[in-house]
């Protein structure tokens, strides 16, 4: 019996006058920080992430005893990209899961009953200091976003973020993105590829950005600070049977993310030794990588943005309702 399946059998058996004190202590603006049950047990939770510096501030959080505090035994599953973590959220198999922005606004456009309860990284901001770039070789001739018409452009996962934000911004500049082509490549292949030429551009990620100044790659565009102002690029989410069944856990997870994402924000040293830990990347790389920012509420402008990219693009044929997709107050 896994974690997830022996908790919701201990839910089962708590009384309805019980749910419905603790429901009311809740709409009374009672206090459940430190909150780990009747008998002091701590919920195991099992959470979905990308081994990448985005989700820095959940490892932080639970580094300082942040989910502890909450009342949770948190446990971090690796998967190689959000796409892979949205299907084991859904089953149960995972409590949580951080994604991107779009993968989200993808499930639930299928109809998958996701939604976000807490904030994830926001850009910088800065097209020459975020934590994501289109890089090229400096003698490729490729100087812009609209000089890879015709150019083969790796991304991490097709029909996702990265490829709908660069196509959005390609035509934004007056390009054609039909005119790339865009082939899928891991985050850690990607510089080594296009120093072997098999791809004329990539689409990296700190650390691996920082690796591609490294090796003398040249940033023409920043994906995550240029076409979408101030975009949330991730969140962490749950299916809406955990909202209904727990949502007294569902609250305590959304206010240790909450601190979580504060104290990465306020301490930045920090942030940046737990990346070497669970990256097992070179601290010398990871002390010139662009951290994201860390903000307590999701940035819904952009959200709204995304969906319109999403639209656009031909990732999703409708646009998805922004209430129906974050939880009010993530």
């Amino acid at each position: 019996m896994n974690n997830t399946t022996a908790r919701r059998r201990r839910l089962a058996l708590i009384g309805s006058t019980a749910a419905a004190a603790m429901l009311a202590l809740t709409a009374c603006g009672g206090d459940n920080s430190g909150d780990s049950g009747a008998d002091g047990e701590l919920t195991p939770v099992e959470v979905g992430v990308i081994p990448i510096g985005d989700v820095a501030s959940i490892y932080v959080g639970q580094q300082e005893g942040i989910f502890e505090e909450h009342g949770i035994d948190l446990t971090l599953t690796q998967a190689q990209g959000g796409v892979a973590i949205v299907p084991r959220v859904q089953s149960g198999d995972l409590d949580f899961g951080c994604s991107n922005v779009t993968s989200l606004v993808m499930a639930r456009s299928q109809g998958l009953p996701v939604q976000i309860v807490a904030t994830g990284p926001q850009t910088t901001g800065s097209p020459d200091e975020d934590f994501a770039a289109v890089m090229v070789d400096p003698d490729s001739g490729i100087e812009s976003i609209t000089d890879l018409e015709g150019q083969t452009l790796a991304v991490n996962t097709l029909n996702n973020i990265f490829d709908s934000v660069i196509s959005s911004g390609l035509e934004d500049e007056g390009g054609d993105a039909d005119q790339v082509e865009f082939v899928e490549m891991a985050f850690p292949d990607m510089v080594a590829q296009l120093e072997a030429g098999n791809v004329d551009a990539i689409s990296a990620v700190d650390p691996f950005a920082v690796m591609g100044d490294e090796a003398g790659l040249e940033r023409i565009y920043g994906p995550f600070s240029e076409p979408v102002e101030d975009l949330s690029i991730g969140g962490y989410f749950t299916n809406e049977q955990m909202l209904a069944e727990d949502p007294e856990l569902v609250e305590n997870f959304t206010a240790a993310m909450k601190e979580s994402q504060q104290y990465a924000e306020d301490n930045p040293d920090v942030v940046r030794e737990v990346i070497t830990e669970y990256t097992e990347s070179d601290p010398e790389i990871i002390e010139q990588t662009a951290l994201p920012r860390f903000p307590q509420e999701h940035h819904r402008e952009s959200l709204q943005q995304i969906i319109g990219i999403s639209v656009d693009t031909g990732l999703i044929d409708e646009p998805v309702e922004l209430d129906e997709l974050i939880v009010e107050g993530a």
